[in-house]
């Protein structure tokens, strides 16, 4: 059977996949969104309906723009009877309007390279609703209510992740997430890539004809970038909480000292963060009996006495890109904008990524030196030192015990080193000189994406460490909150008495850690 038919005989076979019961619906209005509003959205996928005033004002302002299009003798307006890019002087014919915004979408699809992930994928969706909604793009109603229409059916496109320069926006894979609106491109039924065409009439929806600049507004925009940013940071803060525990429980595997924890230096400096990293350590160590043994050492190595510095800065770059992120999801980004109440339609450059892509980039630096300071502590509990066996094994030599995960962590805090040279320092120019200065910020979230995959993982390997250590030592008399995690560790993942196969386990912990709420009473809830 070939592919073609494979996909009929899906589409026939198909229906909609039910939203969580319970799920009230999500009206979109012109309220302010934080960024745990679209995290739950996307998580919860509440049906959405556009608020009167949201409706309203796109209606007022497709409304005002049809106003200006007085035929071919009326003001030239780039996008919407101009040519694109460098062809914005090439004037368009008023009967050639709709054509000129389906030719956009489809020469402008040329992503390439591996899907953007499902999560991303519907935050862009939710993203440029919100932006749409705002009655500044000129779109028409029917054309909101049909992106509107694939999120409540969960028919997601199929986005390709390369090809923005985060200049015009993040104009190729904005293409392959309308396409489907006109009956081109792919969207997923099932988690398998179906036409378009064929989802379209399974349904009974009849492609749209776009309008005059409807496809220019579609597909200008920050929304990649943007989605990409904003789900990472769910990430971020999970690994921020997770790095703090995790210092503390090798901290405590280590018999480290807790004096660098001591509020009295933090006051000293008054860098917030790292006090609060300072007292998150110490909340995990409370009631440790391992605690009070006296210490030979006089000073602890930097990863772990210089753990509220380091992790600490890194919760800075979290605070400032979170503002960022936060006003971009409540802007508007495409060109032209058009103000109806104003009487004006203006071009500019609102859909110029620079804004987060310097915020990605401080993302990716953020989270590779958790990722990096988290490797050296590792690479300390495997020294033989403190009391600890070498390798954390029995009988080292005829067993290798935890040596090579840490060359797995060391292998992936080197490729972090590497992707995090910037991509925002780059331009290329492009449409023959007019777009001449690009953000590169969807490259920019791209690597930002990978390097928090490196970062969980290493994490995951000190994680294994840290609790292989405590074992070793015998966990009576362990702070309490630490125990409580390392029982629930255990029931994902055994203590190695000998060699093993190792692959199993990094990935378990990995999953044990990232795909549930990290608390400090004693446990990591499911």
């Amino acid at each position: 059977m070939d592919s073609e038919s494979a996909s009929k005989i899906r589409v026939n076979e198909w229906k909609e996949t039910p939203y969580i019961r319970g799920v009230k619906p999500l009206e979109i209005t012109n309220e302010h969104w934080g960024i745990e509003q679209v995290w739950k959205s996307v998580q919860n996928t509440p049906q959405l309906t556009l608020s009167k005033d949201v409706a309203h004002a796109v209606a007022q302002c497709r409304a005002f723009l049809e106003s200006k299009l007085t035929g071919d003798n009326g003001p030239a307006i780039y996008g919407v009877n101009t040519g694109f890019g460098d062809l914005a002087h090439t004037r368009v014919g008023s009967d050639e309007l709709s054509a000129l915004q389906r030719n956009l979408l489809v020469s402008h699809a040329c992503g390439v390279g591996e899907v953007v992930p499902t999560e991303v994928v519907r935050a862009m969706v939710l993203l440029k609703i919100k932006a749409l909604g705002k009655g500044h793009s000129g779109v028409r109603l029917e054309t909101v209510e049909r992106l509107m229409a694939h999120w409540n059916a969960n028919l997601l496109p199929v986005v390709p992740s390369q090809g923005s320069l985060g200049a015009s926006g993040d104009l190729a894979p904005l293409s392959h997430m309308v396409l489907p609106l006109i009956g081109e491109g792919e969207v997923h039924v099932e988690g398998i890539p179906v036409p378009s065409h064929e989802v379209l009439q399974a349904k009974g929806w009849t492609p749209l004809q776009l309008g005059a600049k409807e496809g220019l507004a579609l597909i200008n925009g920050t929304q990649l970038m943007l989605a990409y940013g904003v789900m990472a940071m769910e990430r971020l803060e999970r690994i921020a909480d997770w790095a703090d525990a995790l210092c503390a429980w090798s901290l405590e595997a280590w018999h480290g000292r807790i004096e660098p924890f001591d509020v009295d230096i933090h006051n000293l400096r008054n860098q917030s963060n790292a006090a609060l990293v300072a007292s998150n350590v110490t909340d995990w160590l409370k009631e440790s009996q391992w605690q009070q043994t006296p210490r030979e050492q006089v000073q602890d190595p930097y990863s772990f006495r210089c753990a509220p510095q380091v992790h600490g800065a890194s919760r800075n770059t979290l605070a400032f890109a979170r503002t960022v992120l936060e006003n971009e999801i409540n802007a508007v980004t495409d060109n032209p904008l058009i103000f109806p109440e104003k009487d004006k339609v203006l071009s500019g450059g609102n859909f110029h990524g620079q804004p987060l892509a310097l915020q990605l980039e401080a993302l990716a630096l953020a989270a590779a030196e958790w990722g990096s300071i988290s490797e050296r502590r590792t690479f300390k509990l495997l020294s033989g030192r403190q009391g600890l066996p070498a390798f954390l094994v029995a009988n080292p030599g005829l067993n290798s015990g935890f040596m090579i995960p840490q060359y797995t962590a060391a292998s992936l805090v080197s490729q972090n080193k590497q992707l995090c040279a910037p991509n925002v320092v780059d331009t290329i120019d492009s449409s023959n000189g007019q777009e001449d200065h690009v953000s590169m910020g969807a490259n920019a979230a791209l690597k930002l994406w990978k390097v928090l995959d490196n970062v969980e993982q290493v994490l995951a390997i000190e994680c294994l460490s840290a609790a292989q250590a405590c074992d070793l030592r015998g966990t009576k008399g362990m702070a309490p909150a630490l125990e409580g995690l390392q029982r629930s560790l255990r029931r994902e993942v055994p203590f190695l008495s000998q060699d093993a196969y190792m692959h199993p386990h990094l990935l378990a912990a990995k999953a044990w850690m990232f795909s549930r709420e990290l608390s400090n009473d004693g446990h990591s809830a499911g």
